[in-house]
């Protein structure tokens, strides 16, 4: 699955000039989100069987749709004068780009990060042969890495799946506890034999850090605020999310694995007004996961056992 780059992209044959073992380490700016220029790495993709998107392929992918033109992304395309200019979708954050694979046209979702972040550091584990294969595991897929060592950089090559969790409403009863299902697996994963003391996924956004394929599946895709934890009494003071429980924001310290809780309980009742579903025994569940104390609110195996004995 990993390829290490150790080309620049005018010389595909050249040397690194220094490996990631050198990097000087910051820890605010090695963990926030970086720009590259995608141009500039235009040849490392095409050289591991990779097309970053262009003009061409935007106007190819709007030719049948009567609304092209509202599109943001359409009209970049056509404001380019070459149609071979790489062609960013301007709803995407400057870290991510579209693209496919050569051998069979899958479209793809590449993020750069710093090779030092604790955010590549997650994703390589949860892609470890091991853990790919954990029923429990679900991570969006992740196809390849590709590192170029001298720019401090790793292109991380994903599926492309929706938008965001509810970018497609579930349909059915059956789909709807399915999508349930899968998030709480994911989140007891985390702090079980899956990963035990070694991870936690914290997100930024519940809601928009969980996709589907569109066929019953769904995934996480964002561990930018994620730590690998190395003990089991580690506590956060302040955290960076949209769904903050009231001890953090009283400024009181908490388990990181608590916090994951309350985000949880609060994506599956975001997911119950969005939908219409309303299940009792589900709301008591999610009840005892908002509980304003984190040392009652129910671990994650808890809360995934609870929820097995509703279906």
């Amino acid at each position: 699955m990993s390829s290490s780059v150790q080309e620049s992209s005018e010389s595909p044959r050249s040397s690194p000039s220094s490996s990631s073992s050198t990097l000087s380490f910051d820890e605010e700016q090695t963990n926030s989100r970086i720009k590259p220029d995608w141009s500039k790495y235009r040849n490392v993709f095409e050289c591991n069987g990779y097309h970053l998107e262009t003009a061409r392929d935007v106007k190819h992918h709007y030719l049948d749709n009567d609304r092209r033109r509202a599109s943001p992304a359409y009209r970049r395309a056509c404001a380019l004068q070459d149609e071979d200019a790489l062609c960013g979708d301007p709803g995407l954050p400057d870290n991510l780009f579209r693209a496919t694979r050569h051998k069979d046209g899958k479209k793809l979702v590449v993020k750069a990060v710093n090779l030092l972040s604790r955010e590549l550091d997650i994703a390589r584990y949860i892609s470890s042969p091991a853990l790919r294969r954990d029923p429990m595991n679900h991570c969006i897929p992740i196809l390849d890495f590709l590192d170029v060592s001298q720019d401090g950089i790793c292109f991380v090559v994903m599926e492309e799946w929706s938008s965001c969790l509810l970018s497609r409403l579930p349909t059915t009863m059956h789909e709807f506890l399915s999508t349930i299902h899968q998030c709480i697996e994911l989140t007891s994963a985390s702090t079980s034999s899956f990963c035990t003391g070694t991870a936690s996924y914290i997100s930024t956004s519940p809601v928009y850090n969980f996709v589907t394929d569109y066929r019953g599946h769904y995934a996480c895709i964002d561990y930018e605020l994620s730590r690998r934890l190395d003990t089991d009494d580690h506590q956060v003071i302040s955290h960076r999310a949209t769904e903050i429980p009231p001890e953090l924001e009283r400024g009181e310290a908490s388990d990181p694995y608590m916090v994951d809780i309350w985000a949880l309980a609060m994506l599956i009742l975001r997911a119950c007004q969005a939908t219409g579903y309303g299940i009792p025994g589900l709301f008591q569940i999610v009840r005892s996961m908002l509980n304003e104390r984190p040392d009652r609110r129910p671990c994650a195996s808890a809360v995934l056992n609870a929820f097995r004995r509703l279906l």
